[in-house]
């Protein structure tokens, strides 16, 4: 029997395959054809995401396939789905990390940060997560943890590298436990009695002495496999935490532009300027309050202790440590020409993209036509600089020096190095949630499910803002996150008409809810990474993330009720949103008439 499971647990990935087309097709005879057909693609893609039977970028590509086969969409309209604006966005986002990774800009900014806030475990928590999240920001979080653990690991290993050592020094102790206990039960001549209870009274002193040692040992260890479990379980949450602070930072955020721009093509109030005035303030309330959480957790915040005087044991630890993290950033030598430029270039893509239209003021778009210039043009402008831009600096003299050699100057970035680099099959997982949810709208699907949320229209919009993050956030600790923000947000779109809210006040917190999974090694790749490292168990990651997602939840809620509003314009019915229900109401009559007709 155990033989035969195993068999059937390695062709897993073929049964579902196999079985999941045949699974579903009740659900092509259940529903009006074209909004069943569609929804029978839907399903047979969220299950193959969920199991991750084929490659996630791969199920992106079926609707290629499956929607002009089923007459959903015809080609010309599916394949346009994978290259909107949206990805060429995501696209220079990924192109810069490139660059940044390819100079160790990136590692000169941690250790910079670090060198800065100090070595105390509860500080270096504080500087990991600030980096991590910062770095996350623009950086896929998978790669900010992977660039940040090894970091993390060094300084560790500085901080607490004498774990054998401090075994030994413990079995020292032991045995000098006993040889005492021996010396107490040796006997002494009858002419020294008078001197027995000077003895007795100092070798009981020694004992307790010896017990004191090995007490302080053991809580000494105890300490720093907490602060250890601390570090590392510090720099995914960071890593998740972060990469909602920017519309690049992470795919369900660019998720929800694009499929803004699909159901509402007149909303613009979503762009990188207004998204960062939103996100950025509820990133760094969530992470010192994540910070504090994992800090006090994990001993790195002692609450009893403040006043207590540390032992010799943590200050000649710290001490390394301060070392380490020096001879790490001396390592990378002088500033290079090259990270001074790819900086400057930086910081040029995060001042234009948040300067382009940050509503409150007039952008620079504002010079141009109204409409023609987008988020994907200031970052794609920018990043094409990287290609021509030399690496070292020019020098004036080469150019009357005819007897210098004609080197080839080396750009920022080649394109081998972004073709290695780039994770491209996140291109085409967007792609695929775009036109996934083309589909949805083309073929009336939307409208349909629209149609039986009747029972959640007296749910108070801040209770279904609450209700939805806590649903996608347990969802999303099973299931990829971009997969999560693809099959929900149609619902919640259409749930937002219903309710007569802005349809905003609900998506973005659906988006944003996906990136709070904690509880979980399986639930993002950060989460797997740090768990890889053999320190963390699942219960340490539960019973902190657990913590983490209550907060998440509630903050995200307090800022959804507050300066969101003010930013998004939440408190009124839009006009754009108006336009697309009128529609809505109407395609739903006419799906209602050709049923009854059927019947």
């Amino acid at each position: 029997l155990g033989a035969l499971v195993k068999k059937v647990w390695s062709v897993r990935r073929f049964l579902v395959l196999l079985c999941a087309p045949l699974a579903l097709v009740p659900v092509l005879l259940s529903l009006p054809p074209k909004e069943g057909r569609c929804l029978y693609v839907i399903l047979l893609m969220a299950l193959y995401w969920c199991t991750e039977a084929l490659p996630l970028a791969v199920t992106a590509l079926l609707p290629i396939v499956l929607f002009p086969f089923l007459g959903i969409l015809p080609s010309n309209k599916v394949c346009p789905q994978y290259f909107l604006d949206t990805n060429f966005l995501f696209l220079s986002g990924l192109i810069m990390a490139s660059a940044i990774e390819e100079w160790n800009l990136h590692r000169r900014i941690a250790l910079r940060v670090l060198m800065l806030v100090g070595v105390q475990p509860a500080r270096l928590i504080l500087g990991m997560m600030l980096t991590t999240s910062f770095l996350s920001m623009w950086l896929s979080n998978t790669a900010s943890t992977a660039m940040m653990l090894p970091i993390a690991n060094a300084i560790l290993k500085s901080l607490f590298g004498e774990k054998d050592t401090s075994k030994d020094m413990n079995r020292e102790n032991e045995e000098n436990q006993a040889s005492l206990q021996q010396n107490k039960l040796y006997t002494v001549p009858t002419e020294m009695q008078f001197l027995a209870s000077t003895e007795d009274k100092d070798l009981t002193e020694e004992k307790e002495v010896a017990s004191d040692a090995v007490s302080d040992l053991k809580k000494e260890e105890e300490y720093k496999t907490n602060i250890w479990k601390g570090f590392l379980i510090s720099i995914p949450y960071a890593a998740s935490i972060g990469g909602t602070a920017t519309l690049t930072g992470t795919a369900p955020n660019l998720i929800l532009l694009g499929q803004l721009k699909s159901y509402f093509p007149e909303c613009d109030v979503v762009n990188f300027g207004s998204w960062f005035m939103f996100a950025f303030p509820l990133m760094l309330i969530f992470l010192l309050l994540g910070w504090l959480w994992i800090s006090i957790l994990y001993g790195g915040i002692n609450l009893r202790g403040w006043r207590t005087k540390k032992s010799n044991i943590r200050v000649d630890a710290e001490a390394r440590a301060r070392e380490v993290i020096k001879e790490d950033y001396q390592k990378l030598g002088p500033t290079k020409f090259a990270e001074q430029a790819i900086f400057f270039l930086f910081c040029m893509f995060a001042i234009m993209l948040f300067s382009r239209d940050p509503k409150f003021i007039p952008g620079w778009a504002s010079l141009f036509a109204p409409g023609f210039i987008s988020d994907a043009v200031t970052g794609i402008a920018i990043v094409i600089v990287l290609f021509f831009f030399p690496s070292q600096k020019p020098s004036f003299k080469w150019w009357f020096d005819l007897k210098a050699p004609n080197t080839e100057t080396q750009p920022l970035l080649t394109w081998r190095k972004a073709q290695e680099t780039v994770p491209w099959n996140i291109i085409l997982l967007l792609g695929g949630g775009f036109a996934m949810a083309k589909g949805c709208e083309e073929s009336g699907l939307s409208v349909w499910i629209g149609g039986r949320l009747h029972p959640l229209e007296g749910v108070p919009p801040p209770v279904a803002v609450i209700l939805i993050t806590i649903v996608i956030a347990l969802f999303t600790e099973f299931a990829s996150n971009t997969a999560t923000i693809i099959i929900f947000l149609p619902v919640l779109a259409e749930l937002a008409i219903r309710l007569k809210v802005n349809p905003l006040y609900l998506m973005i917190p659906g988006t944003i809810g996906c990136s709070y999974a904690f509880m979980l090694p399986v639930s993002t790749p950060p989460n797997s990474i740090a768990f890889s490292s053999g320190h963390l168990m699942v219960k340490d990651m539960a019973r902190t993330g657990l913590l983490m997602n209550l907060m998440g939840v509630l903050l995200l809620s307090l800022a959804m009720n507050t300066w969101a509003k003010s930013i998004f314009q939440l408190g009124t019915f839009p006009a754009w949103a108006n336009i697309h229900a009128e529609n809505a109401t109407s395609l739903l009559t006419a799906v209602e008439n050709v049923t009854l007709s059927a019947l």
